[in-house]
């Protein structure tokens, strides 16, 4: 029994050297460059450069185009492009694109120094969102390849080589920033910017990983769906209403500045300036959302787009999902799928800067945080999915959630200690292969959801979901930290994953799964 049980094992580990695992590695590398450029490494730039540390944590905002994904990812299913898609295939072609967009934007950073006033920090704003956009693209085009290319059997293990590739990836544009940075001359203490300029252009080289693996693998087998029904010019209005629907959504924004400011004034004496901004921030995104379903609804009466492509790209793998699961179970998954990683996701956009400000270095940072810490998460990304594999996905995400809650209240330790350099290690070893563990649980469970017909967009409103209100909340994060203190930040933090383990038991006793992925 014993040898029975140990022979399963190891070929559940030699399933890490298949192809299609192996090609997730280097795939999730490149998505993992862009993340941190956006967030840590940009926020210590900021820092340094003499930005205030309430509009630091507002360009975590810039990575919202991971959130609204599922909002052009139809546009990357349907539309074929020029030249490329006769070339390399559907997923390839765009997938090309989209690496040389997010090389484009790092690029576009590198050359703006944010010390020089505001115009250069709005600047640093706009191409930092392009940054967001760019690399939210190459995920959907990413997760709709490893969907595709092969079957649910090894999906947990491409999930666990796809994390250990892209946190090497964030290693690099984490750990690997900080110390050009240093090693180039720029410090706390110090502002250079030369030092970042060359540290942003490092990173755009390290971009041809992902472009070198992309002209090498094959193209899925290619799915029914992959034959065009409908006519060039057809995709291109598609594209103009994709284009109309976001000049929409940015006047109705724009147009709110006043409305909103006014309303942050006065509930701000009811609730304080943290929770009336996010309110009223919150409500000018529905808004300005409502305001762009109107104008499609309105559109919809024309022939300005052909509503057989409008509904197979929007309409019907939403109609799919719900009537595979039914309204109410749909509607928890979808609850499920958007809080799931709160409590990590809101806790890592100010973490750089908390242990910046309790007096730990930029290259002890780079060591402990982003190196040490990225083998924490690689092990639990390993580990998660091979627990996956043997036990069920299930009972390995409520594994993942519960150690969330539990290794977040650690922060609150180490925030009481001060400039602890081996409880730092404890603290980074226990959250990092917690969140490693999670995370592989958690993307084999949202492919698991998806309908190969429709790939590319139920998954980019899942990764969406996932992503949306940690990330609207970690906006925030800096001024809550400035009104209840690290401490009581952290405690909040941890608190929000009470609910999802709640959710995750009512899931467990109504959700079917597909085999592989059966709770065991």
């Amino acid at each position: 029994m014993q040898n029975s049980v140990a022979h399963s094992w190891l070929n559940s580990a030699k399933s890490f050297l298949h192809p299609r695992v192996v090609t997730m590695l280097f795939l999730g590398f490149s998505a993992g460059i862009p993340l941190l450029l956006i967030f840590s490494s940009l926020s210590l730039w900021l820092v340094e450069a003499g930005i205030q540390r309430s509009t630091v944590t507002y360009f975590s905002w810039a990575a919202l185009g991971y959130s609204f994904k599922f909002l052009w990812a139809p546009l990357i299913d349907r539309l074929p492009v020029p030249l490329l898609t006769r070339l390399l295939g559907r997923r390839r072609a765009w997938l090309l694109v989209a690496q040389f967009m997010v090389i484009s934007a790092i690029v576009l950073i590198a050359f703006v120094d944010p010390s020089l006033g505001e115009e250069h920090l709005t600047l640093m704003a706009f191409a930092a969102i392009f940054l967001g956009f760019s690399s939210a693209t190459q995920d959907i085009v990413i997760d709709a390849y490893r969907i595709e290319s092969a079957d649910s059997s090894l999906q947990a293990l491409m999930s666990s080589t796809y994390i250990a590739g892209y946190r090497i990836g964030m290693l690099a544009s984490g750990a690997g920033a900080l110390v050009l940075a240093s090693y180039f001359g720029s410090t706390k203490e110090i502002y250079n910017y030369s030092a970042w300029h060359w540290t942003y252009l490092s990173m755009a080289l390290f971009m041809l990983v992902g472009v070198l693996t992309t002209l090498v693998v094959p193209e899925p087998e290619k799915t029914p769906k992959d034959v065009s029904k409908h006519t060039t010019t057809q995709y291109l209005q598609f594209l103009l209403l994709f284009v109309i629907c976001i000049i929409i959504f940015i006047l109705t924004f724009i147009s709110l500045k006043a409305p909103v400011s006014s309303g942050k004034l006065v509930l701000t004496s009811f609730l304080g300036a943290p929770v009336s901004s996010f309110i009223m921030e919150f409500f000018r995104l529905i808004v300005s959302g409502i305001s762009v379903a109107f104008s499609v609804y309105l559109l919809s009466f024309t022939n300005f787009v052909n509503k057989e492509l409008v509904w197979e790209s929007y309409i019907a793998p939403i109609n799919d999902f719900f009537k595979r699961y039914g309204k109410e179970i749909a509607i928890a998954l979808l609850v499920f799928i958007g809080f799931y990683r709160v409590s990590d996701i809101v806790l890592g956009v100010i973490a750089n800067v908390f242990f910046l400000e309790i007096g730990f270095t930029k290259l002890q940072i780079a060591a402990v945080v982003k190196t040490f810490g990225l083998f924490m998460t690689i092990a639990g990304g390993f580990l998660g999915g091979l627990l996956a594999v043997r036990f069920g996905i299930i009972k390995i995400l409520f594994l993942g959630a519960i150690l969330t809650v539990i290794t977040n209240l650690l922060f609150m330790l180490l925030a009481s200690s001060g400039n602890d350099i081996v409880l730092l290690y404890l603290v980074i070893s226990a959250d990092n292969l917690s969140a490693g563990l999670a995370s592989a649980a958690f993307v084999a469970f949202l492919s698991s959801l998806t309908n190969i017909s429709f790939t590319a967009v139920q998954y980019a409103i899942f990764s969406s979901l996932m992503t949306l209100m940690p990330k609207l909340i970690g906006g925030y994060s800096g001024s809550i930290v400035e009104s209840i203190g690290y401490s009581n930040f952290f405690l909040v933090a941890s608190l929000m994953g009470i609910p999802v383990i709640i959710l995750l038991y009512f899931l467990n006793k109504h959700l079917q799964l597909k085999p592989n992925y059966l709770n065991s």
